[in-house]
């Protein structure tokens, strides 16, 4: 059942009403190719750490993007109806999430990850039902958590990262994680929309561990990649 987000969403969805997405990512989204997928940006709220959203991060052992925090999400199966559809299966699949807990709020603009040619939807939902998730399949998906927006607001948690290629992008320390890349860029954008973003110094430029550098991507892979795309 469709349940009403609650009142702190509303700036947010106001202002994706007229969200492109250059708003996003500086790299132009082509008009056709690139492989369908999508992401759940799964928004929730829970007593005494307020507002949240849900990252997992991926097992250490994978050959592509290993250790990196990320939305669930991956690539499009042809019975999916929609983004929405996918990114629902693929957080069923990654974490148990239940779709009938969430509610769908927006699908966001595609954005283009050009190391793996993927086409990202970034879906955006509210968590009505929260219930507890965990990875379903340890080999794939380490840990789970629920990231307090406060926290990731915090000037204190906010940096830049250099890539070893060169690129410097947004990223979020919180609970344990360093969320960076394509993750980290949406995050960034959705927390300047919905009006949370507190100034903190972009001055600050940490070195990408190399455990967390992104591996050349398979060609055979159904997971987001998460190489920098801003």
């Amino acid at each position: 059942m469709t349940r009403r987000p609650p009142e702190w969403i509303g700036p947010l969805l106001a202002r994706l009403g007229t969200a492109r997405a250059e708003d996003f990512t500086r790299l132009t989204t082509p008009e056709t190719g690139g492989r369908e997928s999508a992401v759940l940006v799964l928004l929730g709220e829970q007593p005494g750490t307020g507002p949240d959203v849900l990252i997992l991060q991926r097992a250490a052992t994978l050959r592509t993007h290993a250790g990196q925090p990320a939305f669930p999400g991956g690539a499009a199966d042809p019975e999916d109806a929609d983004a929405s559809a996918t990114a629902l299966r693929e957080a069923n699949e990654e974490v148990g999430l239940d779709p009938g807990s969430v509610t769908v709020l927006a699908e966001l603009p595609k954005l283009w990850i050009p190391v793996s040619d993927f086409v990202v939807t970034p879906v955006l939902a509210w968590w009505h039902a929260p219930h507890p998730v965990h990875p379903r399949e340890p080999a794939e998906v380490a840990h789970v958590a629920r990231l307090p927006i406060a926290e990731l607001v915090d000037p204190d948690n906010r940096m830049r990262v250099r890539h070893p290629s060169g690129w410097i992008g947004p990223a979020f320390a919180a609970r344990g994680m360093l969320v960076w890349g394509f993750t980290a860029g949406v995050l960034a954008a959705l927390l300047d929309m919905g009006g949370w973003t507190r100034p903190w110094s972009p001055g600050r430029v940490v070195d990408l561990p190399p455990t967390g550098a992104s591996p050349a991507p398979s060609a055979d892979t159904d997971e987001v990649d998460e190489t920098p795309v801003r």
